[in-house]
């Protein structure tokens, strides 16, 4: 997992409550081997209509996801989540997660950004206003900034979860953090037990 301390782009208004990993990324893709090759499968069913926001190509390039309120629930899907990253988007903004997904993000690197419904209403203002809005996401400063609407708005995540974010650290980088003290335990117990 990369690091990641601050996201500088542009963002994609999903005007869409209650999406679920099912049209975020649909069952068919599941049957992948590979962990590669999700991007074509995000929103599959969607993108085939004309006007669906991922077909606009004034959001070409863009690596933000402002969505609704309840984003990702359904099924415990890490599928979505790697779909929107080979997408590539780097964070989802939303007034709420599933947990599961929320979950899923952090452990593989998207920033999943809650704020207020007020909030992401004016981002999705400013983005219908200017596909071009500039909109920061800084994970050190706990923050979303979009200065083209005047948003300067903190966003709430756990202190370990942060810490994963900022040293880029999946479950086993968190292990090998430990070592040390694995060590050290491992070479305390008793011979039989090894």
């Amino acid at each position: 997992m990369r690091a990641v301390q601050i996201i500088n782009g542009t963002g994609v208004p999903l005007k869409r409550s209650d999406v679920d990993t099912d049209q975020i990324i649909p069952a068919v893709w599941l049957k992948q081997v590979e962990r590669t090759g999700f991007e074509k499968g995000l929103f599959s069913a969607w993108r085939d209509e004309q006007d669906f926001v991922l077909n606009d190509e004034r959001f070409t390039g863009a690596n933000i996801l402002v969505a609704g309120p309840a984003f990702g629930v359904g099924s415990s899907r890490e599928h979505a989540v790697w779909a929107i990253q080979q997408y590539g988007f780097d964070a989802v903004i939303a007034p709420s997660f599933s947990d599961i997904f929320k979950n899923n993000c952090t452990k593989n690197g998207l920033v999943p950004v809650v704020l207020p419904e007020s909030t992401v209403e004016a981002i999705w203002a400013a983005i219908d206003a200017d596909p071009q809005t500039a909109i920061v996401v800084d994970v050190e400063r706990l923050a979303v900034e979009v200065p083209a609407a005047g948003i300067d708005e903190a966003f709430p995540m756990s202190s370990d979860v942060q810490h994963r974010f900022l040293n880029g650290l999946d479950d086993i980088g968190i292990t090998l953090g430990k070592a040390a003290a694995i060590d050290t335990f491992e070479s305390n117990r008793p011979a039989y037990l090894r």
